[in-house]
């Protein structure tokens, strides 16, 4: 086995996490004791927005007008498709109860989340997909009230592709906040009076700190960084498809890991020939993002087979990942850790993000080991009940004692002995 490095990054994601920790603590300890004022003080800090946090009718009509025609059109694609592939979800999930044993049912029952908190990023870029993601997922899930919010773009409040896609989707309550102060109002139920049960949605690392530090209190979907793609590409693939697919991804932002696996030496100097070139043609805000993730955090690696560069895939286990090979079948087949998967040249990670139907609120930093992305399941509580005769207690009840005086645990024996007693004694 032989793993060589045409490229190795000089930073990893996890580069920031300390001082990210310590000061999102601060503000999150301060919001929790100055509620609304505080949010208030970071809107007007860090976003330079001093308007009204909750959006009213007026506001959403207003921006219903500002917006093309043919950008609903593609909202609305978008929007189809992401809630067709939710339904779907739902429906291969449900309600049951079985006969586990004669005279004893256990069941299981799926109970929609009261309150979900949706966060849109809208920073850099308006990221109107993930309005879609969050939101409409909650909505077929039957979430009772859905929350959203979304960093100013300016006076005006939320960008208005933005807040347009948000009310197309269902939010019930609108806030004009980013960052962590928005993400603790959901948390806390500032300014709407419902407290999230669950938060959900990409955003950056003070985002991604800020849901973690408060997991516990409230669920989240799942433990994000920064967004990351990953290529398993051979001598058959097209360098300039896999070059410009790579860039795409580290326009997100300057810790944007992109990475490729290749069992072709030829293919992979030839994209690495294309990739500064690509992003010294992007516009300024995408250029300076791309360059800095690729140089920083992108990798290349060279392995000899295709099970070596499983395996290293599989290690990475990257929350986007695309296959261009001659194999694509026996890579779907042996990967296992991946957040979503792009199979062959003709689908992108752009179309997924975008408009495809999959979710695009998918596990980083190595967290697709052990979880998927953001599903319409993500919104249900899963719980369970039973129900059973009294014959059954014959023999379950003997059996729950049996092994709770082995565990030590007289009282829960007792708990079986009285049922024994009462039902059979005479």
């Amino acid at each position: 086995m032989a793993i060589k490095y045409l490229k190795k990054a000089s930073k990893k994601a996890t580069t920031n996490d300390q001082s990210t920790g310590s000061i999102v603590t601060e503000m999150l300890s301060e919001i929790e004791r100055d509620g609304e004022a505080a949010a208030l003080k970071y809107s007007e800090k860090l976003d330079g927005y001093n308007g009204p946090v909750i959006v009213d009718q007026e506001h959403i009509e207003n921006a219903k007008a500002l917006i093309s025609d043919q950008l609903k059109s593609d909202i609305a694609f978008a929007y189809e498709r992401v809630t067709k592939f939710a339904q779907a979800q739902r429906d291969s999930i449900s309600d049951f109860e079985t006969e586990v044993y004669p005279g004893m049912w256990c069941a299981q029952k799926l109970i929609p989340l009261n309150t979900a908190g949706c966060y849109v990023p809208g920073g850099r870029y308006a990221h109107v997909a993930s309005a879609i993601m969050s939101i409409a997922t909650a909505k077929v899930a039957g979430v009772k009230h859905i929350v959203a919010c979304s960093a100013p773009k300016d006076h005006n409040g939320i960008d208005p592709g933005i807040l347009y896609t948000m009310d197309l989707c269902g939010a019930d309550h609108i806030l004009n906040l980013g960052g962590v102060q928005g993400i603790a109002a959901m948390a806390q139920g500032l300014f709407t009076g419902h407290k999230a049960d669950i938060l959900v949605g990409p955003g950056n690392r003070f985002v991604a700190e800020a849901k973690r530090q408060l997991f516990g209190r409230v669920g989240i979907d799942l433990f994000a960084g920064p967004t990351e793609i990953l290529v398993i590409a051979d001598e058959t693939a097209d360098p300039h498809v896999v070059a410009v697919d790579l860039v795409g991804q580290a326009e997100h932002g300057l810790d944007s890991p992109c990475w490729l696996i290749s069992t072709s030496e030829k293919l992979a100097n030839e994209v690495m020939a294309k990739m500064d070139g690509l992003i010294q043609d992007l516009p300024e805000t995408a250029r300076v993002a791309a360059e800095a993730a690729w140089n920083e955090y992108g990798e290349v690696v060279l392995c000899d087979t295709d099970e070596e560069a499983a395996l290293v895939s599989d290690e990475y286990a990257a929350e986007h990942l695309e296959l261009q090979t001659a194999n694509d079948d026996w890579f779907v087949n042996r990967l296992t850790n991946y957040g979503s998967l792009f199979v062959g040249e003709e689908t992108t990670v752009a179309f997924g993000d975008k408009c495809s139907g999959t979710n695009h609120i998918l596990p980083t930093k190595g967290a697709a080991k052990y979880t998927g992305g953001l599903s319409v399941h993500k919104y249900f509580k899963i719980v369970t009940t039973q129900r059973m005769t009294r014959e059954a207690n014959r023999e379950v009840a003997a059996a729950a004692a049996r092994i709770s005086r082995l565990e030590g645990m007289e009282a829960h024996a007792r708990t079986g002995d009285i049922r024994l007693e009462k039902y059979f004694s005479s």
